[in-house]
Formats: C-alpha cells, sequence, structure tokens
C-alpha cells in the first residue's frame, strides 16, 4: 500500500511506535497528513488544500517545476564529490557573491543550516584565537552540540549555560527593557552587549563573536531597531571578536527591502560572517558560509582540511580580486539546485512579491489590531511578520493558551501557522514567497472570524473587551 493511501491513523500509530516522540509534530492533538504540495499549498490524503504560512523552507514555493527540473536534470548526468574540478560550484559561489558585500567573497557549501552556523563558529575562533560568544536570549543557532550550548532556547532546558556563554537582551522594543517609547533603543541594547563584554573582560574572557539571527525568529518575529548592529559590532570587533549573521531563517530576499535581513541595519554595516541554510535549496540540503578573505586565511592556515562525506576542495571564480568557494556539500546536483532557487527569485522578482505582499498583510493585520484588543502588537518586514497576542494591554501578559488555540481552529480552517517567542504567544507568518494578496485577503478573514468567535466564547478573553 502506497504511503499516501495509508489510513491517517494507521501513519500515526507506526510513527509513535518508530518515530521518538522528541520528533513532534505540528498540531499534535490531531496531526495533519500531507501527501504533496504545490507553491504555497500543501494537501492532505483527502485533497484538502491548506495555505501554508509556516514552511519558510520552500523559499520559492513547494516543488517548484524549475527547482525539480535542475535537480532532476543534474542529477541524470553528475553528483559526485566537490574535489573533482567543475563549473556549477563556481558559477553558484560567483551568483552568490553578486548579492552580498564585496568583502564576503569566500564562499563554504554545506548541507544544513547547523552544519553552517557550527563552522561559522570554528572560523571565527580561528581567526579571533579566542573561545567565548555573545548571543541574544532566547537564540536559537541550530541542534548541533557545539550551537546547542550558544542557543538559550535550547541550553535553559537542558545542561544550562557555559562561563564561556554570555547573554545578551533580545532588542525587542515591545516586550524588552528599551520599548518603542525610549529615545534611542539602538544604543540602549547594544550598551548592554557593551557591558556584557567589559564583565566577560574583568573575568579574563575573550570574546570570539557575537551570533545573531539578522531578525529573531524563535525569540518572537523580532525587528532589531536599525543601527543596532553597528553599534554591537564596534563593541565586539574592539574586544577582538568578529559579527556572525544567521540568515537562515530571513534570507534570500524575504524582507523584501533587501536580499539580506542585515541589509536592514543599514548599508554601512557589513557582518564578516553570513550563514544560511534552508531556503537556499528550496528544502533540497544545501546550505552555505559566505565570510572574508581574512577570515578565510585564518581558518586555512591551520592545515586542517575542511571535509565530511563530500570532502573539501577549492575553486576559483567571483568578481573583484576573486570569489573563492570551499567547498563541502557542494556537489553538482546541490548548486544546480542552488542556481535554480537563484533564476526563479530574480525571474518571478519574488523579492519585491514580498515587499507589495507583505505591506499588505501588515496593513491588514494591523487592522485586527485595531479591531481586536487581543492583537498586542503587529511587526515585521517583507514576508517575515509576527503577530503578538496578549491577556492584557498594560502588562502585555503572553496570550499563551489563546494563541495555541488560535492556530489550532486555523488549521481547521485551512490555514497553517505556526506560534514562538518566550511566551509561545506570537503568530509566525514567514510563507513561501509565492504567498498571494489573495493568500493575504482569506487568512487575514479567517483571523478576523476566529478572533470574534473567541472574544465571545472563550472566557480567557473577556478581559480584553474594549472598556466603555
Amino acid at each position: 500500500m502506497a504511503a499516501d493511501q495509508r489510513p491517517k491513523a494507521d501513519t500515526l500509530a507506526r510513527r509513535q511506535r518508530l518515530i521518538s516522540s522528541s520528533c513532534r509534530l505540528f498540531f499534535p492533538e490531531d496531526p495533519v497528513k500531507i501527501v504533496r504540495a504545490q507553491g504555497q499549498y500543501m494537501y492532505d490524503e483527502q485533497g484538502a488544500e491548506y495555505i501554508d504560512c509556516i514552511n519558510n523552507v520552500a523559499h520559492v514555493g513547494h516543488c517548484h517545476p524549475l527547482v525539480v527540473q535542475a535537480a532532476h536534470e543534474q542529477n541524470q548526468v553528475l553528483n559526485t564529490n566537490s574535489r573533482y574540478l567543475h563549473d556549477t560550484i563556481v558559477d553558484y559561489a560567483q551568483r552568490l557573491s553578486e548579492t552580498l558585500p564585496e568583502q564576503l567573497c569566500v564562499f563554504y557549501f554545506l548541507n544544513s543550516g547547523s552544519e553552517a552556523n557550527d563552522l561559522a563558529l570554528r572560523l571565527a575562533r580561528h581567526y579571533t584565537g579566542h573561545q567565548d560568544v555573545v548571543v541574544l536570549d532566547h537564540a536559537y543557532h541550530g541542534h548541533l552540540s557545539s550551537l546547542i550550548d550558544i542557543s538559550p532556547y535550547k541550553f535553559r532546558n537542558l545542561d544550562g549555560q557555559k562561563e564561556w556563554v554570555h547573554v545578551a537582551p533580545l532588542p525587542d522594543t515591545y516586550r524588552g527593557p528599551y520599548r518603542e517609547d525610549h529615545l534611542n533603543p539602538a544604543m540602549a541594547y547594544a550598551n548592554e552587549v557593551k557591558r556584557l563584554v567589559s564583565s566577560a573582560q574583568e573575568k579574563g574572557r575573550k570574546i570570539a563573536a557575537f551570533f545573531a539571527e539578522s531578525l529573531p525568529s524563535v525569540g518572537g518575529q523580532i525587528i532589531p531597531p536599525a543601527g543596532y548592529f553597528s553599534q554591537v559590532a564596534e563593541h565586539i570587533r574592539k574586544a577582538g571578536g568578529v559579527f556572525v549573521a544567521d540568515e537562515i531563517q530571513v534570507g534570500f530576499g524575504r524582507v523584501g527591502k533587501h536580499f539580506w535581513a542585515f541589509q536592514l541595519q543599514g548599508k554601512d554595516f557589513v557582518p564578516d560572517i553570513v550563514t544560511m541554510g534552508k531556503s537556499i535549496g528550496n528544502g533540497h540540503p544545501v546550505a552555505c558560509v559566505a565570510t572574508t578573505q581574512p577570515v578565510a586565511r585564518a581558518f586555512e592556515a591551520t592545515g586542517v582540511e575542511y571535509f565530511n562525506t563530500i570532502p573539501a576542495g577549492q575553486g576559483q571564480g567571483g568578481r573583484g580580486k576573486g570569489a573563492k568557494a570551499l567547498q563541502f556539500g557542494g556537489s553538482p546536483v546541490s548548486c544546480a539546485v542552488g542556481l535554480a532557487v537563484l533564476n526563479v527569485l530574480e525571474k518571478e522578482q519574488l523579492q519585491a512579491h514580498a515587499t507589495s505582499v507583505g505591506s499588505f498583510l501588515m496593513e491588514l493585520l494591523g487592522q485586527q489590531k485595531i479591531k481586536h484588543p487581543i492583537v498586542g502588537d503587529v511587526r515585521g518586514v517583507g514576508l517575515f511578520i509576527g503577530v503578538d497576542l496578549i491577556k492584557d494591554e498594560a502588562t502585555r501578559t503572553p496570550a499563551t493558551e489563546e494563541a495555541a488555540y488560535l492556530v489550532s481552529r486555523l488549521k481547521e480552517n485551512y490555514v497553517l501557522l505556526s506560534t514562538d517567542g518566550p511566551g509561545r504567544n506570537i503568530l509566525k507568518f514567514k510563507p513561501p514567497m509565492c504567498f498571494s494578496l489573495d493568500n493575504a485577503r482569506q487568512v487575514v478573514a479567517k483571523l478576523d472570524a476566529i478572533l470574534t468567535d473567541m472574544e465571545e466564547k472563550v472566557r480567557s478573553c473577556e478581559t480584553l473587551r474594549l472598556q466603555p
């Protein structure tokens, strides 16, 4: 029997028997059995169509025909170790270099975002000769042991904080210590990093890197105040460290205004290392680290070859003095897929599309904020948007239960949405880039209807009613 023909209950029972319960499902009380997807839509075994607002991994749309075709055609010709000279990997490095500031001209190709962040950590330590890392509170950078150690979202529930890890406040102007009414929240939050670094140095610690998602996602779809990264980078570099921008969830045109989310911080800000994954292969296992020549040379000087299943090699190409591609996971098929994703982004003008549709979605959600007091804040840029649900306007207490109830009801109405943030009360919108104006209208109309019903029927929302 084909998997999509097996009864849902049977599939669930087999999963519960064979797959660890740590590998959780969306909507565990009533999981959706998805058997196919196309564009911004997913389909269950009964043929029901769901609007996907979750899958930033399928960046240009599920099963995009041009991406599928590129993988298929290259698979039929060659898929091999990247130590052989091949055009595709240097072509891909060249195309990526054209999207980044000129200083970021050396590329390492890998299989996953977690591997990219792990390599970024190694690069930072080799270059600086230091050990310690500064991270943002509630951050998540990957599932490898090295990354659990720098992910407060994870380590607080495991072995706790290592002595070489320093946690800075999340630059959240809605819930953090410096809010929207502060005269200069960027400086205030950057000064917290400065104090943290000074405190570490007084104890004899030496800073290797500051790691941050360019737009913190697990932390609650946070938009750092403009200028924050530049000021933080100044403090970190003064301490001998480097700035690592994690673009795994937010890069590749998702923010609309720019190709990379770190560019929202100003044209003069350039990270020392940029990591990418998930979206760059539209779900295919390919990831990348981009860095500067000095950082790469320090790593090369160790004489230790960087390799795994697909060992490392070197290729030349690029602009200016030459971009360099140091390959792991850069198989011909992976790079063909990566090039196809870049081609689709350009051909379908998806960066501009993210700007127009994202702005429209923000406008519609802003209307919900006026109408429904449970909506405390709407924030975002492009197709990366968070809706902060609250129990009380004065205290901004997270409406955790209500958020869980809402996404469950949305699923019943064929909209797939998830929650995040420290209070699990932030509705996360990060759909495939082909998400449309009509999709935005449909989703917000259903959101509006459910919130209206909740205000009438759910007791915990009674305190949110507007007072006469």
